[in-house]
């Protein structure tokens, strides 16, 4: 049977290109698009309950791994597939400790997609060489990794708005968070990247590629 499939997107040109591929795929049934994650929850509770759901890490509104947590946390059978112009060795580790199946750089050929979604489908994790040495070094030597692979989930978001120049009260109703709990958030990204000011932080961001 079909797997009940999603595109979630906020590119729209990209997202096309997404669903013109899975379209050609016999174990995909194509139930819907989204560009956000208010757009995502809108189609949801149309639809119900679908079976795998390839989605952008970064969109407005809610950081893509919040939202793949949120939604593992309401559908565990539910499987996720990370496409993503980010490099994998950037976010794939966290796509996976979130609950993603795969993590796939959207400046792979076509044909990769398909071998993503054939080897989600059978039930096993997609993991491309890059992904591979990623999760080795992480597990082997995480203390020697970059400085911001030592932040949790929430530090990073943090972190990532940060660089594109939010506010603290912009990060707060974005993460839905009180702008103290933001602010020691902040202060904790500071401490362990070893910096002083917002204004390196942005610097090392745009330097390792973490915003656009």
């Amino acid at each position: 049977m079909a797997l009940k499939t999603i595109v979630v997107d906020d590119h729209g040109l990209v997202r096309r290109g997404i669903l013109e591929i899975l379209a050609k795929h016999p174990g995909i049934e194509l139930v819907g698009e989204a560009g956000d994650y208010g757009q995502l929850r809108t189609l949801l509770r149309r639809v119900g309950e679908v079976d795998l759901l390839v989605i952008d890490v970064n969109l407005p509104g809610k950081d893509g791994i919040d939202i793949l947590k949120t939604l593992l946390g309401e559908m565990p059978r539910l499987k996720v597939l990370v496409v993503s112009m980010y490099p994998e060795e950037q976010y794939a580790v966290r796509a996976f400790r979130a609950g993603a199946m795969g993590y796939l750089n959207k400046a792979g050929a076509p044909d990769k997609l398909t071998e993503a979604v054939d080897q989600v489908i059978a039930g096993r994790k997609y993991v491309t060489p890059e992904i591979a040495q990623a999760l080795i070094e992480n597990l082997t030597a995480p203390e020697q990794g970059a400085p911001h692979e030592r932040l949790s989930d929430r530090e990073f978001q943090t972190l990532k708005l940060i660089a594109t120049g939010h506010r603290l009260s912009d990060i707060a109703e974005a993460l839905a968070l009180s702008p103290k709990t933001v602010s020691v958030y902040r202060a904790r990204v500071l401490e362990k990247m070893g910096m002083s000011n917002n204004a390196e932080l942005t610097h090392y961001a745009i330097k390792h590629g973490l915003v656009d």
